[in-house]
This record gives C-alpha cells, structure tokens and sequence, in this order.
C-alpha cells in the first residue's frame, strides 16, 4: 500500500472507520475516496458497482455496517441481517469485478458461539450455537468472513477478515436506545452527576465479562494487517485482558466523578457470559495494544464532554 494508493474507507464517517482514516493520514497516506450514506447507499447494488467502476479504488477498508447494542439488535432483527448482507456482498462483489488489490473486511468479536471456551480462538468459528439477542447480526457477519474467503479461494482475491473485540473511542454512540454498553455507562453517570440523581441503573448482573479496546488501537492494527497480511485465515483484535460490566462500570464512574450508587435491573438481559478474545496470533504478526483502559476511558470522556458542550470539572 503506497502512500499515494486510492483508498476507500466504507463507513468512514463511524467510530472505526474515521478511526482508521485519522490513522492513515498520521502515517502519510494522502489518497482517498470517501462517501456519506447519503451519498453511496452500499445496500444498493447498482448504486455500488457504479461508484467502484468510476472511483477504480487500490485498497478498500469495509468498516461499514448496521451496528448496535443488545437492545437493537434484538429488536430490529430483520435490518440487522439483511442490511449488512446487502453491504458486504455488493462491496466485495464490486471489489473483485473492479480488480481492487486488497479489501479488508471488518467483522465482530459477536461472531463465535455463546458458549465458546476462552479465550476466543479464530478457529472456534462455527463451533456452537451463537447468542439469540445478536445472531442476526453474527450470521451477517460470519457471511462477510466467508465471503472474503471463498473470494480468495476461487479468484486469488487478498481479501482478509479482522474480528474487533468490543470498541470504544471518538465518535462513538451515546444513544441510550441502541449504544453499546461502554458509551451508554459514560452517557448514564455523566447525566445522573448532572441532574444531581442518587442512582444510576445498570442492565443485568453486571457479572458478564469483556474487553475494551480502543478504537485507535484498532485502527493501527487494521493498518498494520493490511499492510503485513494476505493469509486465509481472519484475525482477532483486541487486549486480551477483560473485566466484569460492573468493575467497567464502576471504573466509568470513578472517571466521571458520580457519587451515587449504582442499581441492577435484573429484569434486562445480560449478554453473552464472556467474551475475551485470544490474540496470540496478532501478537505474533508483530503488533500489539498501547492504549490502557483507564488511559482510553478518561480520553473519551473527555471528548465526549466537548462534543456535548458541558464545563469541564
């Protein structure tokens, strides 16, 4: 990838996919090729195929995707998996038809079964069942893994995968009807300090664990692959090191500086178990996190309080 290589970056306006941009310029990359979802709507095939056959991208990065928490995607289960099918097959369709050199897909740690041994190994793929609230979306996305593979195995495509674990980071959502769960605990206490509430409450047990990686970090390893990698197999990224939803908790609320209490909802689910990913392969492709959670968490804050306007305490 040649600092004057096209580049499109799909979804480049999210969490991932401004992330991954901000990243490429940092390294010295000047060459890209963007469009909203106004512009470009992926869903639609001929809309895609003729954006690729003018724009003739070198490299694409596929960060774009219907994306939300628990609540969302139990709920809006036809759009999740229907929408990210029409995304993916129509950008890595028009990828092949359009000779591009390489496309990354980006994928979902919400892939593997729900009962998976941990940590979460790239070959536990299709190994059991998978989580009823977000299988929808898990299936899209197991689709988009083997789509890229079967791509390369039949045409030689470089088409890799990369499994994010849960991702924080600017631009980030902090709606509370369809926020993960990291942004949703940030919106939460910074409110409840605001108004003064003696509460906050959290959905479930707080028991389930997991892994937070920025999404800076994210993105240099996504460079860093795409720069380094053309094996078949897809390619966990992510800390490997998690916590319970409740140390996450209150380690937001510590950050935050709320001083109330916090309350279980126990009538909301809880999620997966565990989710922590094994990443002893990316380790030995030679990259690894920088960023620390604590470090991460009060960055994001901090953004977050500039983007919503509010004196800093």
């Amino acid at each position: 990838m040649e600092l004057n290589s096209k580049i499109y970056i799909a979804g480049h306006r999210g969490m991932v996919g401004s992330a991954i941009h901000r990243n490429l310029q940092k390294k010295g990359y000047t060459h890209f090729v963007t469009r909203t979802s106004a512009e470009l709507d992926l869903r639609n095939q001929k809309a895609v195929d003729d954006f690729f056959e003018k724009e003739k991208p070198d490299y694409v990065f596929l960060a774009a995707a219907k994306v939300g928490g628990i609540q969302a995607n139990n709920i809006y289960r036809a759009d999740f998996i229907y929408e990210n099918l029409m995304i993916q097959n129509n950008v890595v369709h028009a990828a092949y038809k359009n000779k591009v050199k390489k496309l990354m897909f980006l994928g979902s740690s919400c892939i593997y079964p729900k009962l998976a041994p941990q940590p979460l190994k790239e070959e536990y793929l299709l190994s059991g069942y998978l989580e009823d609230t977000n299988e929808p979306y898990a299936i899209a996305k197991i689709a988009g893994i083997k789509l890229c593979e079967s791509y390369k195995r039949q045409y030689g495509c470089d088409f890799i995968s990369v499994m994010p674990t849960n991702l924080y980071g600017p631009n980030d959502n902090y709606n509370l009807n369809n926020s993960h769960v990291l942004p949703a605990l940030i919106r939460k206490f910074h409110d409840a300090k605001e108004k003064k509430e003696p509460s906050v409450e959290m959905w479930g047990t707080g028991t389930p664990m997991r892994e937070f990686l920025h999404a800076d970090d994210m993105a240099d390893a996504c460079v860093f692959l795409m720069k380094n990698y053309s094996g078949d197999k897809f390619v966990n990224i992510g800390t490997g090191v998690d916590l319970t939803i409740k140390d996450l908790a209150l380690l937001i609320k510590k950050i935050v500086g709320y001083e109330g209490e916090i309350k279980h909802d126990l009538t909301k689910p809880d999620g997966t178990p565990r989710k922590l990913m094994d990443v002893s392969f990316l380790h030995s492709l030679g990259w690894k996190h920088k960023i620390e959670l604590e470090e991460g968490i009060k960055a994001v804050y901090e953004d977050f309080k500039k983007k919503e306007g509010v004196k800093v305490w």
